[in-house]
């Protein structure tokens, strides 16, 4: 019997071993960048390697693998899997162009599962409907009103997201079990930080649109700014640039043939919506839903209002279990993503210490993959319960629990820069340089991008 591409994926992720940055160096893109197509496109899907860890990766079986997370059956593509691996490592193009059109078709193809759980829950779409399947009142506490020391909080959210970013960067990719193997406790940058990620230029592209568009900002509009200023993207955001330049727009970008669109980009980027609309978490859920369907769909787009409502409330909420618990509130009921977020805090609140709690989450997500949302929204809902708003003891955990550590420490990290200034040792490494691949953004003042972020957010909320 063929192995399951989630089996596939699980062996080679419990027998990654980190590479060690102490050592070796990062690998990210640089402006100007060819961007792979034909051959060497389908070489890269069927084995890359991760820019800043080196963490190994198959996209094609990652695809499939997300794919029957959805309740598809995709035993058809699944069978050809290790016959397009081998292909590649025999160097035998011709055939393998042939195997991946024929993976692809499979994948477009896969019959329904009509019994899988995915299928049982609901995932309102448009915006109207999402509130409305929203736990949280329209007309919740927390009323956006300018406070001027949001200005402050809003840079030390930008430094705590770009110094977890940083930290996360070394380790993402591999399990917290063979991370502890070569690195032990880490509580600290493993080298020296830098803040290069392909996470961080979603979020670059939103203010741009904010800065002209204001709170009338769309999805079309930030799609087609996508087009023009990102060369090119990973899993779903690969995708939806794909459909952009194809003429397909929001939101079908997000969901037309894109096996990742419950995957963790949307959830990556959703902190700049918090940070346009401090203590409004409605406000920033509607902003997340819009630059989330660029690229995702349902679960995933949930993941992005996830981190904007996280961040929205942390500037008015200083106890993380409290935060945690409201922002739930904003994802709706009856999808998967609150039935998951649910599990996560039955978990935490029943373990008997930190280590049981992500023994039982691990073993719970296995089946998804390591950029998947669910399990680093695991990872996140976890470093924030126990990390008691620590900085070090919160980065600490999300390295002990894996997966896509850079998101996670840049999420979390953000979170916690709001509630309370970042040390100085996360804070002075990285300085005042944010680096980036795209053009005319290669280097940015941290301290600038926080001026432009708060002058957007006071300009549109009350300041009486």
């Amino acid at each position: 019997m063929n192995k399951k591409a989630w089996q596939m994926e699980r062996e080679l992720r419990d027998a990654a071993v980190p590479v060690d940055r102490r050592i070796h160096d990062s690998n990210w893109y640089e402006v100007d960048f060819a961007v792979p197509y034909g051959d060497a496109l389908i070489d890269k899907f069927w084995f890359s390697k991760v820019p800043g860890s080196v963490a190994p990766e198959i996209p094609y079986q990652e695809m499939t693998q997300a794919r029957g997370n959805q309740g598809f059956d995709v035993s058809t593509a699944e069978a050809l899997i290790p016959e397009g691996i081998a292909l590649h490592l025999a160097g035998k193009k011709d055939e393998l162009r042939l195997l991946t059109s024929r993976l692809l078709h499979a994948l477009n193809e896969a019959p329904e599962i009509p019994e899988h759980p995915y299928h049982q829950y609901q995932h309102p779409d448009n915006w109207a409907d999402v509130q409305a399947a929203m736990p949280a009142s329209p007309s919740y506490k927390y009323a956006a009103k300018w406070q001027d020391a949001y200005a402050e909080r809003i840079y030390q959210g930008w430094l705590g997201q770009l110094a977890g970013g940083s930290f996360g960067t070394a380790i993402e990719g591999y399990t917290g079990a063979q991370i502890a193997k070569v690195y032990g406790d880490v509580r600290g940058y493993i080298t020296q930080p830098e803040t290069t990620n392909d996470d961080v230029v979603y979020e670059l592209i939103f203010l741009d649109v904010y800065e002209r568009m204001g709170q009338g900002i769309t999805s079309e509009a930030l799609g087609l700014e996508w087009v023009r200023q990102i060369p090119f993207g990973w899993s779903a955001e690969w995708v939806a640039i794909r459909n952009l330049s194809m003429g397909i727009f929001p939101p079908q970008s997000g969901s037309f043939q894109n096996a990742y669109s419950d995957w963790i980009g949307a959830q990556m980027r959703g902190m700049v919506c918090g940070m346009l609309a401090p203590a409004n978490p409605l406000e920033a859920a509607r902003l997340a839903h819009l630059d989330g369907v660029v690229s995702h769909a349902r679960n995933g787009v949930y993941g992005e209002i996830f981190a904007a409502v996280l961040t929205s409330l942390a500037f008015a909420i200083d106890d993380t279990h409290q935060l945690l618990k409201e922002a739930a509130a904003f994802i709706p009921a009856g999808s998967e993503y609150a039935a998951q977020l649910d599990l996560v805090f039955g978990t935490l609140t029943d373990a008997a210490s930190p280590e049981d709690a992500w023994s039982v989450l691990e073993k719970h997500f296995e089946r998804y993959n390591w950029i998947h949302a669910y399990p680093n929204m695991a990872a996140d809902v976890y470093a924030l319960w126990y990390g008691g708003g620590d900085f070090t003891d919160t980065m600490s955990l999300l390295a002990k629990a894996g997966n896509d550590v850079d998101c996670n420490a840049g999420l979390v990290g953000n979170v916690l820069g709001v509630m309370q200034a970042v040390p100085k040792a996360w804070a002075e490494p990285i300085g005042d340089l944010l680096e980036t691949y795209i053009r005319g953004k290669e280097r940015l003042s941290i301290r600038e991008l926080a001026q432009k972020t708060a002058r957007l957010a006071k300009s549109n909320v009350r300041v009486d």
